[in-house]
């Protein structure tokens, strides 16, 4: 089943998009620019998710529509799970057609929104993590770590079995080219485990091994 979602929109960090903008340090010239391009976004914003959930075989692989996955990134960030909550979230085509406008004629513009967008799609995913959990809470159940197709040793294909199963062109209007290019580009597919464990969880820049990313926290 594939359940599809329309969330509220989450509290802005600025913070996270002055990291996305790679802005360092308490540089306070762009706070007037980044107010003024979340206040232009803000009505093109749509915060959609689409998710079903898949079982975990014993072996501790997946099966995603007809492709069986083992990926060891996978396996350390759903383990002791016995199910998974595949999802895609979009931020919408609107906001898409408003970075590709400035980045003919306001290339500085352009880039705080591509920051501003970045900064949406996680904290929307984040949102929709937060549901699953309040959900799963009475069961006794929680979710372990996220992780996306490119991430560590998942490969990037798989986003045309992601898309397949999740039918997310029709869903949330999210579609893939033959590059694997998502569209909107706001976009995310992931996978989250279901777990009874209760060990704590490490972020995703706490257990990623490439340490000179220019966007690690």
């Amino acid at each position: 089943m594939i359940r599809t979602l329309s969330l509220n929109a989450p509290e802005w960090d600025k913070r996270e998009i002055m990291r996305y903008a790679r802005i360092r340090g308490a540089d306070n010239s762009y706070d007037s620019l980044i107010d003024q391009c979340i206040h232009e976004a803000q009505p093109l914003l749509t915060y959609r998710v689409c998710s079903s959930v898949l079982p975990v075989s014993t072996d501790g692989s997946i099966t995603i529509g007809n492709t069986r996955v083992q990926s060891q990134t996978i396996g350390k960030a759903i383990r002791h799970a016995n199910k998974v909550i595949l999802f895609a979230a979009t931020v919408g085509a609107p906001f898409d057609r408003l970075i590709a406008r400035y980045s003919r004629v306001e290339p500085s513009r352009a880039l705080i929104l591509q920051a501003i967008g970045a900064e949406r799609v996680e904290s929307l995913c984040n949102a929709f993590c937060v549901q699953m959990n309040t959900e799963l809470n009475n069961t006794g159940k929680r979710l372990t770590r996220r992780v996306s197709p490119g991430y560590g040793d998942i490969p990037l294909v798989l986003q045309k079995e992601i898309f397949a199963v999740l039918d997310c062109p029709r869903r949330i209007g999210l579609t893939l080219d033959q590059s694997l290019l998502m569209s909107p580009s706001k976009s995310v597919t992931a996978l989250v485990g279901i777990t009874d464990e209760c060990e704590e969880q490490a972020d995703n820049c706490a257990v990623c091994d490439k340490t000179d990313c220019a966007y690690r926290e």
